[in-house]
């Protein structure tokens, strides 16, 4: 058999996808068997969210099932020993080292689509920067901060985070949940414009989701209320935060942009929250838009779920963070903050470490959090420390089986109890922003998307669950009824509602309508049939739930082990709880889950060890 032939034989057991043999035979059909192999599965890579091919990893799926070894085994035979794929790259029409317009790129022993290839080249550049460096006046900036932030005896990384971001055009501030992150920026935005010499200082807020955008518009409002500065200088902020989307200026239908590299963004400062949700090519994307003097400050929590497409660009930028500040970074810092802060050892990657910041301290979660206890544990990979939450006994977590009928039936039954108030509310035909507020305070969590423990068989069930208790009148003939929750899955700019948007069908007296919370507090309402792709949001996938924060939350994990649940996932889900969690999960599998990291493979943290 030829490797075109073997190719489709792969498809056909689903260990690649049919556009993963298209495009091999697009781009290299006529090519060396070898090469043929190495395209097409570098396409089913980057539809996994690996940036790249790492030539160590050309070899036999080993996580394969059994039946399909033997194929593995053909096409590895067919493409020739694995020494000689490299050289057999290096001589293909259809790759290059980046310098040529080819399909496929060869750099540092990994193989590139050419388009990701110049996103992580970009965005490596981009954070590598050391230069130019914001001047600051250090003895007002020392003075302005002082008075922000209360005199502490231990070093307070909330205020060296603020000394970072106001001495850098380009800052990092990564944290869990409590940590500070926003109090952090709305303090810094104040020094910034209580600091700033020029006229005007345009400020703009962004989230990777409309969800994110509005918590990020309520909680900086309200930091923002409590802090100094004067009438004039607050009309120097922003109203409200948009979506990236709706920043770059998204185009109905069209993957083209309003601002780009030619057309830069209008603004000085952009705060961006929710960083690890943004892909390799969203970061690309922005980061040309951005004019060359504007100052950029990231937030985001670096152990949270990687974005659902390609890439972990917070991950790779956030592995440099414990490597410590240039000594002369470090002393400015000192100076600045009036605290000790310690220097790391050499230069490597100095310029991306100087622009850096983690807080550590949670001020949500207390030693008497459960919650806060078991994401502790979950991010530390440690079940035996997880085991030891779980025995003692905290309120504010529970962990539960789903598996016989009658457990299955018990959850759906707590989540009906879940959504009490929302369902009473949608009773008493109360105002759609009440509805909406009650239906934001409980969610349903799953890791999965098919299957009776993913979204879709959840989603029915306890739909069929309302219905038979009378809290929900599901039609016959549609898929609309009162009191259906949506998740928008398309962004529409034309309708202003983007991906993780979501919305409850009510009828207020004009017909069934759908009402979406905006970001600036307000809400809107859209017929139905004008609603971009849509899925019912009882529940929810963990990847779709991030930037959002719920008083109750209740994770349900598969029966069997699945190599989508790992650490993050699991780590992401408890910290959407504020104040409850509920968990249906088999211990043993929850436990091997948090020993497995989500592997995004990429060469961004090796380029800024280069650079």
């Amino acid at each position: 058999m030829n490797m075109k032939t073997l190719l489709m034989e792969a498809a056909q057991q689903k260990l690649l996808r049919p556009l993963d043999v298209q495009f091999a035979l697009m781009v290299a059909e006529h090519d060396n068997p070898a090469v043929l192999l190495a395209a097409a599965l570098l396409s089913r890579d980057a539809g996994e969210g690996h940036v790249c091919l790492p030539l160590s990893h050309f070899q036999p799926d080993e996580q394969a099932p059994d039946r399909a070894q033997a194929l593995w085994q053909q096409l590895f035979a067919l493409a020739g020993p694995v020494d000689n794929i490299e050289s057999l790259l290096r001589v293909s029409p259809a790759v290059s080292d980046g310098t040529e317009a080819t399909p496929l790129v060869l750099s540092e022993g990994r193989l590139y689509l050419n388009r990701l290839w110049q996103n992580e080249s970009a965005i490596a550049r981009f954070f590598s920067q050391t230069g130019p460096l914001v001047s600051a006046d250090e003895a007002l900036l020392t003075t302005t901060l002082s008075a922000l932030f209360p005199p502490s005896g231990k070093t307070d990384w909330q205020k060296v985070a603020a000394a970072v971001a106001l001495t850098r055009r380009i800052s990092v501030i990564s944290g869990g949940p409590g940590t500070g992150k926003t109090t952090t920026v709305a303090k810094l935005l104040v020094a910034l414009i209580q600091t700033n010499t020029q006229p005007k200082c345009r400020i703009r807020l962004a989230a990777p989701t409309g969800k994110a955008a509005a918590r990020l518009t309520e909680s900086l409002g309200t930091a923002l209320r409590e802090l100094p500065l004067t009438d004039e200088q607050k009309k120097w902020l922003p109203a409200e935060a948009g979506t990236l989307h709706r920043l770059l200026g998204a185009q109905p239908g069209s993957q083209r942009l309003r601002y780009h590299a030619g057309n830069p963004l209008h603004l000085d400062v952009l705060v961006v929250d929710e960083a690890s949700m943004i892909d390799l090519p969203m970061m690309a994307r922005l980061i040309a838009a951005l004019p060359e003097h504007a100052r950029v400050i990231f937030l985001g929590d670096r152990d949270q779920l990687a974005s659902v497409e390609a890439g972990a660009v917070l991950g790779d930028i956030c592995a440099w963070v414990n490597a410590g500040y240039t000594p002369a970074r470090a002393q400015e810092l000192s100076r600045i903050t009036g605290f000790p802060v310690p220097a790391g050892e050499g230069t490597q990657a100095g310029a991306l470490r100087d622009s850096l910041c983690l807080l550590q301290k949670s001020y949500r979660f207390g030693s008497d959090s459960g919650i806060g206890q078991l994401a502790k544990a979950v991010n530390a990979g440690d079940p035996q420390a997880m085991n030891a939450v779980f025995a003692e006994g905290f309120s504010d977590i529970e962990l539960k089986s789903l598996k016989t009928t009658a457990e299955y039936d018990d959850m759906l039954n707590a989540a009906v109890a879940g959504y009490a108030d929302y369902l009473a509310l949608l009773k008493a035909r109360a105002e759609p922003a009440d509805v909406l507020g009650a239906f934001s305070q409980y969610q349903l969590l799953c890791a999965l998307r098919e299957g009776p423990y993913g979204v879709s068989g959840v989603n029915e069930q306890l739909e069929q669950t309302l219905a038979r208790q009378r809290r929900i009148t599901p039609s016959r003939h549609s898929r609309w009824y009162e009191g259906r929750p949506v998740m928008i899955a398309r962004n529409d700019s034309t309708l202003g509602l983007f991906n993780g948007d979501i919305g409850v069908a009510l009828d207020r007296g004009t017909g069934l309508r759908v009402w979406f919370p905006m970001p600036d507090g307000s809400i809107k309402s859209v017929q139905p049939s004008r609603l971009p792709e849509h899925d019912t949001a009882w529940a929810m996938t963990v990847h779709k739930s991030q930037g959002s924060e719920f008083n109750h939350a209740a994770l349900i994990l598969p029966s069997q082990s699945v190599p989508l649940v790992t650490r993050e996932l699991v780590y992401t889900a408890i910290t959407r709880a504020k104040k409850q969690l509920s968990l249906y999960a088999d211990k043993k599998l929850l436990a091997k889950a948090i020993t497995v990291r989500t592997e995004r493979r990429s060469g961004l943290a090796a380029l800024f060890a280069r650079m």
